[in-house]
């Protein structure tokens, strides 16, 4: 139950992946105290520069020897006019004042400037020598497959339907990570629409492992041995967990998410797509509820740029109201506990239930 082919894979001793979890949440700190317990630990990269990635990365070397992965987002496609943008920052013009927002800040990103980070990025993994390498929102180019397979990285693609899942494995995929409707965050489809991917994890993984030959990995809603041990009777290799680490003492997530995790219930979780322009899990705050009748939501990245300050404004004042509080749908189970703690208590409990 704690060691197979992944686990020898991936040369780690329990099959536990730290979900790489972006936007600050995956610190050094908790990257580290996940891999030296033999779990894996994940550098969530979707929004690193390749300079802050560098340092990432020999910041986690610092404190381990272990294997640890990293994970960056396949950049796609997509298109805004001015007109746009326009459009929905003068609707959250009143948001950014209620909060004191001068401004955003921030350019507006590019396919350009994606592709090009992205690019960047995987440039970094091979000059770092990264051992494991996630993606997220679709499928990485060949040739960027053909690079990392000739430096003998291991490749993890994200999916959250079967076809999504045979279709990395055919272009070359390691393992396929199988995401859960329960999943928090962001959604990781990329072939079907939001609602057709919206398949829940019992039912996803057996359907999965009997179609696809390389090792399955399942995320979402797993927060304690149970979830892992059912993930692999059905036919996981190992489970991914994202919020059960996002509450622990290491991740760089802000107090106040922490905080509304801890005390939230799961009717309290909805699906949103108002702060980034994409479809991601988390729990329902005053944002998310003034935003819900809006239709002009800008694709990803683009509304992500738009509302980051307003995010950013919130958190330091330490208002939930208008943050992103990304938690799957388990969140009566998450505990402050630290990560080494964490993964002892789950190892021995896997233990006692499969005794």
């Amino acid at each position: 139950m704690l060691s197979n082919d992944l686990t020898d894979m991936l040369q780690i001793d329990y099959p536990i992946i730290q979900a790489p979890m972006a936007g600050g949440i995956t610190t050094p700190e908790l990257v580290s105290s996940v891999s030296e317990q033999g779990a894996l630990g994940s550098i969530g990269a979707g929004y690193m520069t390749p300079k802050s990635l560098h340092q990432h990365i020999r910041d986690v070397r610092k404190r381990t020897s272990n294997p640890f992965s990293v994970n960056v987002f396949v950049p796609n496609e997509f298109n805004v006019s001015i007109e746009e943008v326009e459009r929905v920052a003068n609707h959250l013009r009143s948001i950014s004042k209620s909060l004191g927002v001068k401004g955003n800040g921030r350019s507006l990103p590019t396919p350009a400037s994606m592709k090009r980070n992205f690019e960047e990025q995987i440039h970094v993994i091979l000059e770092e020598k990264v051992p494991i390498c996630s993606f997220t929102f679709g499928v990485p180019a060949k040739e960027v497959v053909a690079k990392l397979k000739k430096e003998n990285v291991i490749l993890m693609g994200t999916a959250t339907t079967v076809n999504e899942a045979i279709l990395l494995e055919n272009k070359g995929m390691d393992m396929i990570i199988i995401q859960g409707s329960e999943a928090g965050g962001h959604r990781g489809h990329f072939l079907a629409e939001r609602e057709q991917s919206m398949i829940g994890l019992i039912s996803l993984i057996p359907q999965v492992a009997d179609r696809v030959t390389v090792p399955v990995i399942a995320a979402g809603g797993i927060m304690d041995a149970r979830g892992l041990v059912a993930a692999r009777y059905l036919g996981a290799s190992a489970v991914q967990m994202g919020t059960a680490f996002l509450t622990c003492a290491e991740s760089g997530a802000h107090p106040t998410h922490k905080e509304a995790i801890l005390y939230a219930n799961e009717d309290h979780i909805v699906l949103t797509n108002a702060f980034s322009g994409k479809w991601a899990r988390g729990i329902k705050n005053t944002f998310i509820d003034d935003m819900k009748d809006y239709t002009s939501i800008l694709p990803f990245p683009v509304q992500n740029t738009l509302t980051s300050a307003i995010r950013k404004a919130s958190a330091d004042q330490h208002n939930p109201a208008y943050m992103s509080l990304w938690t799957g749908q388990s969140p009566r189970l998450a505990t402050d506990l630290s990560a080494a703690r964490f993964i002892q208590q789950l190892v021995q409990e896997v233990k006692d239930i499969t005794r």
